[in-house]
Formats: structure tokens, sequence, C-alpha cells
């Protein structure tokens, strides 16, 4: 059975709230009776001709994973509303207000978020982001046009607003961009393959996989600097300033979740690692003096695979989430 979390991911936040106007972030109310995850689907297998921009209304609570310009106008009173924008890991996510009529007197506002928040808890985390929690909220009712395009930092972007008056919406194109080191990541799908590279960086990078998942990491070069390998001390990572950790836990925020195991010394070949919590997170952490890469894929964990216990997997923890 899925946990709440994933539930509530897989639904993609229903019922969505900003408690007040004031407030810097969104809770889980309720789950509701549409599955957004079904309209990200049909985002993915939509066909467009060449040249062509889809075109479509916006959802209250809605997914978007393809470019286009998309149109919200209330109905009712919406006061609780969301859209999740989401990429591919190599794109950034790019939203132009095209239109507004919005009552920011009355009450109402339509803000960006750079990230996803989930019931408080971000992703990326505070630690992994360049931007301050503040600076990663842009509020139309404040900037109006001085800021009519936001730019993600990574590939996944959202837009929360309260529209009360029926008839008042608004319009944005949602554009995507090349990223060509992408850093902090939600994957789109339980399975999948990836190479992270940090290029002389000091940041930290998270790859977030919200399924309970084996992950294979294949090749890890870390300290990598004018065709050497630098050594790295025997006992632990504690100190090291080049490392990756694979984190698990039942919330979005990789800072929040528990570490499960450090990885400080270069490798070519295969460690395999099943983690059964609702999400998994390959997080590196680079010092910014050398260039870091891994390489790893991924596939989403059945309960067959659950009985199967390897020496060099983690199943101890989070199973009875599954």
């Amino acid at each position: 059975m899925p946990s709440a979390f994933q539930f509530q991911c897989h639904l993609v936040l229903i019922f969505l709230a900003a408690s007040k106007g004031e407030t810097r972030y969104l809770e889980v109310r309720d789950a509701g009776e549409d599955d957004p995850f079904l309209l990200l689907s049909e985002d993915l297998k939509r066909e467009l001709s060449a040249g062509q921009i889809y075109r479509r209304s916006l959802r209250c609570i809605d997914m978007l994973s393809t470019e286009g310009q998309f149109t919200f106008t209330a109905d009712q009173p919406q006061l609780h509303c969301a859209t999740f924008f989401i990429g591919e890991p190599e794109e950034l996510i790019t939203i132009h207000y095209d239109f507004v009529n919005i009552d920011c007197q009355g009450g109402d506002f339509l803000k960006v978020f750079d990230g996803w928040i989930l019931k408080g808890e971000k992703f990326p985390s505070s630690l992994d982001h360049p931007l301050t929690t503040s600076q990663r909220y842009v509020d139309f009712c404040e900037s109006g046009n001085i800021q009519r395009s936001i730019r993600s930092s990574q590939n996944v972007a959202m837009i929360f607003f309260r529209i009360q008056q029926p008839g008042n919406g608004f319009t944005v194109t949602v554009k995507k961009n090349s990223n060509l080191f992408p850093c902090n990541v939600i994957s789109q799908t339980p399975s999948g393959r990836f190479t992270m590279v940090i290029p002389h960086q000091h940041r930290n990078c998270s790859f977030s996989i919200i399924y309970p998942v084996v992950i294979k990491i294949s090749d890890l070069i870390l300290g990598h600097l004018n065709g050497l390998f630098l050594k790295k001390p025997s006992a632990s990572c504690a100190g090291v300033g080049d490392f990756v950790e694979l984190l698990g836990g039942a919330g979005l925020d990789p800072s929040k979740m528990f570490p499960l195991a450090d990885l400080c010394h270069s490798f070519h070949g295969s460690a395999q690692m099943k983690i059964g919590c609702d999400n998994t997170v390959l997080r590196m952490v680079s010092s910014g003096k050398h260039v870091n890469r891994v390489t790893f894929e991924y596939h989403q964990l059945d309960l067959q695979e659950t009985e199967t216990r390897k020496e060099n997997s983690i199943e101890e923890f989070c199973f009875p989430s599954i």
C-alpha cells in the first residue's frame, strides 16, 4: 500500500492551502478525487506538430511537464490553488506572466516558488539552494510588472494563488531552457539513469526519487584533479569536503531525511542498494576544489526484491511503509 507521503505526492498536493496572505509555505489539507499524475502522463504523451504552441486552461490543482500557454479563470472563489511544473533533469523552467487580473488589495495573490513545497518541506532544501528562502518567492502583488519572467534554478517550480472574484485570473507562458550541469532534480519517473557532474563548484546537489527504489552506482569520481585521484581518509567521510550520501525518508526535504550511506572514495564498478523509503535522495557534497562525478541508475523496488537480501543492500530502513 502506498504511504501517506506517496499518496500526497502522486496527487500533487490536492487542496493545498496558504493559510494567510503572509504565509510562506503550503500545506496539504486533504486528498481529492482527481489524479494530476494522470494529467502529467497525458502531457508527456501529447504530440504537437512542429511550431504549434500548446494551450489549455489550468485547473485549481494542476501539474505540467510541457511548454505552452496556460490560462486560469476563476468560476468561483478559489482560495487554495497550485500548479506544479516539472521538466527533464537537464531543463530549467521559465514562467512568464502574459496577463494578470487579480485583486491584490482584496486579498488575492499569485506567487512563484523556485522549487516545490509539501507540508512546509522544501525541495531543494535550504542547504542545497543558491538563494535564501525569501528570495525563492516572487509575489506578483509585490513585483507587478517589474519581474514578469521567473526562471527556476532546477527542473521543478510552482505557482500558488488565491483568486476570489469569479472572472478574474491570469495567463502564463512556460518554456524550458537547457541546463548544462543539472544540480537539484526531482525524477519524473520511478526508473532511469543519470550522471551528476559538479565542476569546481562549492555546492550541494540532490537527486530525488519519490519511490522506494533499487539504486546502483556504477561510477564515482571524487577529488579528480589534473587526471589524478586524490587519496581520501580510509576511516569514514567525516571531515571530507567531497562525498556522496544516500538519504531516505517520508518527506520532501533532503535535510530532514535519514542518512543511509556515505561514499567518499572514487571507484569504478557497481554498488547496489535497496532503499524502501517513500523518498530516496542521492546527494553530492562538493568543496569546489575538484570536478566530482557520479553515475547511477535506479528502478522502483517491488515486494519480491524486498525479500531478497544482498550484502551491499540497505534493507533495514523504511520497508514497513511499502
